[in-house]
């Protein structure tokens, strides 16, 4: 079976690449195993040396990469160029900090001396996504490699040339052979890799869909998982919200990366004081993005990765309609001419019970949904079985943070859109995964956090 690259923006097959046998797949990971071996046994500061490497051939390369990446997914090149170089500051973070974060932590307790070690787990199985395709990529393998794991990565099967890239991004930075791995597999090789006795750990980002199955294979096998998964974030406005950076702010996390972000906000639940105001300007400045060809600079939007995601999102607007949601902008596809495009849209007068409010919407289109204070609205913003991200509006800061405790996220941004940063940790509860990705947590989460105790 091949894996194919398909440009979004016109249908076209790019690329195919020939899939990894059941046979290949399972001596790449005894060539992992090996590898790990070694590299377990290396300096932390060498590791670290070579993640800085892979940070200076990421950014040597950054407008290529940019390019591939809006070729085969459709991210608008500007923001893919922002991915590498997020990318490039991760690795960068965790060549600076590594040493220091994998250091053995001394406990008073009984004896001459007791400490904690941080000993690497051996090989890792990275599943990762399309929307950001080198970002997530990164955001797993560079503490996990730094930690002295062995990495190999399963990556979607509509990025395959990305995939490959990334491979050599590391290659290029002087990684050993076999240290980080690309499997070139469908999701039927996923099983087999998860129950290997050498692979000691799955990280997946992906829908919850996924992550159940995931966990399920893992939990048999009793392999530590962290799971990322989707998200339907609550952005909150209050009544004294600054509305015009409010507003700015609500375009850009709805919209950044065509929409099909997991950490995008996705519900706009807002103070009835305020929602006329909100839904005015939010949806005249939705009315102004420009969609088209993610290589043009000048357009906000591009296509959706694939074809299937068109029709899931047209099926989720349609039905929520048909239950009484209000189109005000955007809710249908474009007709003619080629290419996998939707237009940015806002739903209003959305309730429980359509799609648009109990499901994750993975494209360009806003909910907007009245509350009749700031106790309703942490209410609804918590009325979702997903639990990722949230943000607060507001112009009192005290308030803000009040509330912010109460909202069942891994992520409460006040006055800003929520997104990652190496710098802190990142993950979800509920339906959005366990686990933490990113800082000193997420490095700690493919370790043996081992006690040493001298008698």
């Amino acid at each position: 079976m091949a894996l194919t690259s398909i440009n979004p923006a016109t249908g076209e097959v790019v690329q195919r690449f020939t899939e990894h046998t059941a046979a290949q797949a399972l001596a790449a990971v005894g060539a992992a195993h090996e590898a790990f071996g070694k590299w377990s046994r290396s300096a932390t500061a060498r590791r670290c040396a070579l993640m800085r490497k892979a940070a200076g051939v990421l950014r040597e390369r950054k407008s290529n990469l940019a390019r591939m990446m809006s070729e085969e997914m459709g991210k608008p090149v500007l923001q893919a160029i922002a991915e590498v170089e997020k990318c490039a500051l991760a690795c960068e973070y965790y060549a600076d900090n590594g040493e220091a974060m994998l250091e053995p932590e001394p406990v008073e307790a009984e004896g001459a001396a007791s400490y904690v070690r941080f000993d690497p787990l051996g090989v890792v199985l990275g599943i990762m996504p399309w929307n950001f395709p080198f970002w997530q990529v990164f955001r797993f393998a560079a503490p996990a490699l730094v930690a002295g794991n062995a990495c190999l990565l399963k990556h979607a099967s509509n990025v395959p040339r990305c995939a490959a890239t990334i491979g050599q991004v590391f290659q290029r930075a002087g990684l050993p052979p076999h240290v980080f791995t690309v499997l070139r597999l469908g999701p039927d090789g996923i099983g087999p890799l998860i129950a290997h006795p050498q692979v000691r750990a799955v990280s997946l980002t992906g829908s919850d869909r996924a992550g159940r199955e995931v966990a399920a294979l893992a939990g048999r096998h009793l392999k530590k998982v962290v799971l990322e998964l989707g998200g339907s974030d609550p952005f909150i406005v209050l009544d004294d919200a600054p509305l015009a950076r409010c507003v700015a702010a609500a375009v850009s996390s709805r919209m950044i990366n065509n929409g099909q972000s997991c950490i995008a906000a996705k519900r706009f639940v807002v103070v009835k004081d305020i929602y006329g105001r909100f839904q005015k300007a939010f949806t005249a400045a939705v009315g102004q993005l420009k969609t088209g060809n993610p290589l043009d600079e000048s357009n906000d939007l591009g296509p959706l990765a694939r074809a299937d995601l068109v029709d899931e999102l047209e099926r989720q607007i349609k039905e929520s309609v048909r239950l009484g949601a209000r189109v005000l902008v955007g809710g249908r596809r474009r007709k003619k001419g080629p290419g996998f495009y939707f237009p940015p849209t806002v739903l209003e007068k959305v309730k429980p019970g359509m799609p648009a409010y109990d499901e994750e919407l993975f494209g360009p289109v806003a909910a907007l949904i009245a509350a009749a204070d700031g106790d309703d609205a942490v209410r609804i913003a918590n009325d979702t079985p997903f639990g990722l991200g949230a943000s607060i509006w507001s112009a009192n800061r005290r308030r803000a943070e009040k509330l912010a405790a109460r909202i069942e996220a891994g992520s409460v941004f006040v006055n800003g859109m929520v997104k990652s940063d190496p710098r802190l940790p990142f993950g979800g509860v509920k339906m959005s995964g366990f686990g933490r990705e990113l800082s000193s947590y997420g490095i700690k989460e493919f370790v043996n956090i081992k006690t040493v105790v001298i008698a």
